[in-house]
């Protein structure tokens, strides 16, 4: 039994046979499994105290966040007809390096000396518009004139009415003498009359006054009628002064009226000019549209029209430019569940495809290959796919991207939350609960606002 011969006795007994041995050997099975059963609750039990980095994984790619250093296709402003390339396929261009010639396919540019011709005809406007000018001051100078005609006939009038009113004053009292002298010849023929019916008188002398009555009678008549007549001029002046006015108001009218239409005229040539002018412009421009050129300093990726005589609509894209310089960022899909766990700042690890790594989610430190970023943007508003846009950028401090990394590349993200036990972190997912459930609102850090800085235009 000691075995310490090489006679052996187990092929003449049975230990099996033995109670005693049965029970020993069943005691000895039954407590090595409850010893390796300990163990593991042990293990187990020390596990669940273990620190856990909590955690949401994620799937995106890579791409910018401004939209300026993004893939973007460059487009045709007018419509045309390619004529001529200029690069060719992974070309690097300098912003302004010509793509592409295009040629018109509208008949209304079809005339190669159109710019020539319309600018011409804004030079013929601009003369007609100096023609309209000059005869704009000849007619206000007319007006000029005419007013003062008729000031100068007004005066000429109003110098004869008041040398008839002088005319007709002096013949009054003219006429006011010669009745006086009319009643005086009259007293005396009546006088030399009673000394004649007494004798003192002879008839001559009184036939002589009575002759002189009838010149002093007949003068009275001829200053009646010249006073009449002098009455009649001043009329005929005043009326005269009347017509002029009425004369002279007609031409001043009119000459104001061909002024007014000079006006309207000019300043119809001069919106036909502008118009013109503007036609000229956008000729010129669109000339310049025939050369499409490099928007910005890249590569060209992707040529989409192809070959020579193609015709392109306006809008149409020609080809794809990938700008040469970029800040790196990664856009990722983040389920409706897990947007209320994440906040501005929050540390990602990142996995790249390519780049061969080993993740260990729970416990970053001890990952290896992988690369850090903060959460910089979060959606406010659930995309078309049912999930939440957030944007990574690079946090630099330890490690960079690598510089080889395209925009596109796929990318696997851990978004690390808190840190807990093991046992913490299954209880939270079995009840649903956000990773600071504990932490007291007061001291929650608020989330960073983020504004855009506005430039001014000049």
């Amino acid at each position: 039994m000691l075995n310490i011969s090489n006679n052996s006795i187990n092929n003449f007994i049975k230990l099996s046979d033995f109670k005693v041995y049965n029970l020993l050997r069943k005691n000895s099975a039954k407590r090595l499994t409850l010893w390796i059963l300990g163990i593991l609750f042990f293990i187990f039990i020390l596990t669940l105290f273990l620190p856990w980095t909590q955690n949401i994984s994620a799937k995106g790619y890579v791409t910018t966040r401004s939209p300026q250093h993004r893939p973007q296709s460059i487009q045709s402003v007018i419509p045309g007809r390619i004529e001529k390339w200029y690069i060719q396929e992974g070309d690097f261009v300098e912003k302004g390096d010509t793509i592409v010639y295009l040629s018109e396919i509208k008949d209304s540019y079809f005339d190669p000396n159109i710019v020539q011709r319309t600018s011409e005809q804004v030079q013929a406007k601009s003369q007609s518009i100096e023609a309209y000018d000059q005869k704009i001051l000849a007619l206000k100078s007319q007006y000029l004139a005419l007013q003062d005609a008729l000031d100068l006939k007004r005066q000429q009038i109003q110098n004869k009415i008041s040398q008839a009113h002088n005319k007709i004053s002096m013949d009054s009292i003219d006429l006011e003498a010669l009745q006086t002298n009319l009643k005086i010849t009259r007293n005396q023929v009546d006088r030399t009359k009673e000394l004649y019916d007494k004798g003192l008188k002879s008839l001559t002398e009184l036939q002589e006054k009575r002759y002189k009555i009838q010149n002093e009678t007949a003068k009275v008549n001829v200053q009646k009628n010249k006073l009449i007549n002098q009455r009649n001029e001043l009329g005929n002046l005043t009326i005269e002064l009347s017509a002029i006015e009425r004369e002279y108001a007609d031409k001043m009218f009119k000459s104001l009226s061909d002024r007014q239409s000079a006006i309207s005229l000019k300043m119809e040539s001069t919106a036909s000019a502008a118009k013109l002018q503007n036609q000229l412009s956008n000729y010129t421009e669109r000339q310049k549209f025939y050369y499409i050129t490099a928007p910005q300093t890249g590569y060209l990726t992707q040529t989409i029209r192809k070959g020579l005589g193609e015709t392109v609509k306006e809008g149409a894209d020609i080809a794809t430019i990938v700008p040469s310089e970029h800040d790196l960022a990664i856009e990722l899909l983040i389920r409706p569940q897990d947007i209320p766990l994440l906040s501005i700042g929050n540390l990602v690890k990142l996995r790249f495809d390519g780049w061969p790594a080993v993740v260990i989610s729970g416990w970053p430190e001890s990952s290896t290959g992988i690369f850090d970023g903060n959460v910089v943007a979060i959606d406010k508003f659930i995309g078309t796919n049912g999930n939440y846009r957030v944007m990574v950028s690079p946090n630099s401090k330890d490690k960079y991207w690598p510089e080889l990394l395209s925009i596109g590349t796929g990318a696997q993200a851990f978004l690390l939350l808190e840190k807990v036990p093991i046992w913490y972190e299954i209880w939270r997912k079995l009840n649903g609960f956000p990773p600071n459930y504990y932490q007291v609102k007061n001291n929650q850090q608020t989330e960073i606002k983020r504004k855009a800085p506005i430039k001014s235009v000049k």
